[in-house]
């Protein structure tokens, strides 16, 4: 490896980076590369039973967690409440600061458009509105020095966005779904008790780990398993021989308000890929 990358993953909840990008960070952290996650809101609506700073505090604490599991540099949880994000100059600003000061070269977060969680979609907006101020602009959150080259965008397809985003770039999640699936069990707060209360089967929550991993398979296949759309990109990057047999992968959309990479520089920046 000649040159570390630094990958940020800015979603708009805990638990999101990992289960929409948490197996291309672990693969970018077995590579040596560092991986950033941060959630913009703390998450304070994601209970059933818990509320207020228990619940925040939790959160917070689960998301270190699934950063160790997965290899994770940092993960920042911001003191926004859950379900008010709003596309501020404040929280521009903040974001702005949070990618040059891990001097990205590839920042993932949602689509800023489409159905889905308002917060998910307001996240996408915030990056989108912070982009061309990030690179070359110094009077821009003038506290922190500006980068000296955009980095590249790429957008995750939100649970609600999955029938009409682009899969331009596509990971192979495979050799790492194990480290995936830790980081979601990290998370047990929403995999265990808010997500299973929510879908009527909090009492089919199975004990041990094997048990769990299968459940978590099984219950959010939509977030974990290859699907039709992802094949034009798999078979590019892996050959159509062995993007035949991946069962788990990422997709990820290069965003139009952002540049596209030539092949030279997808080689580099997804070292993972054969392209």
């Amino acid at each position: 490896m000649t040159h570390t990358l630094h990958i940020i993953v800015i979603a708009a909840h805990p638990d999101e980076a990992e289960i929409y990008a948490g197996g291309t960070a672990a693969l970018y952290a077995e590579m040596g590369h560092r991986v950033k996650f941060v959630s913009l809101t703390n998450g304070d609506c994601g209970h059933f039973r818990m509320s207020g700073k228990e619940l925040i505090e939790r959160r917070t604490q689960e998301a270190y967690e699934a950063a160790r599991r997965l290899g994770v540099s940092e993960y920042a949880v911001l003191d926004v409440p859950d379900g008010q994000l709003s596309t501020s100059y404040e929280l521009r600003a903040e974001v702005i600061r949070q990618i040059r000061e891990w001097k990205a070269d590839i920042v993932i977060t949602f689509h800023p458009d489409g159905p889905g969680h308002v917060d998910n979609r307001n996240a996408g907006k915030i990056v989108r509105d912070a982009a061309d101020f990030i690179a070359m602009v110094p009077n821009a959150v003038p506290g922190t020095p500006h980068l000296e080259k955009s980095p590249l965008f790429l957008l995750m397809p939100d649970y609600a966005k999955r029938g009409t985003y682009q899969a331009d770039i596509v990971i192979d999640t495979g050799p790492v779904i194990e480290k995936k699936l830790l980081g979601c069990d990290a998370h047990a707060s929403q995999f265990y008790e808010f997500a299973p209360w929510q879908r009527g089967f909090l009492d089919q929550v199975p004990e041990g780990w094997e048990q769990r991993k299968a459940y978590i398979l099984e219950g959010w296949s939509t977030f974990l398993q290859v699907s039709p759309e992802m094949l034009p990109a798999l078979s590019k990057a892996y050959g159509e021989h062995q993007a035949a047999r991946v069962r788990y992968a990422e997709p990820f959309e290069i965003a139009d308000y952002g540049r596209r990479p030539t092949d030279e520089e997808k080689n580099v920046l997804f070292p993972m890929l054969h392209v």
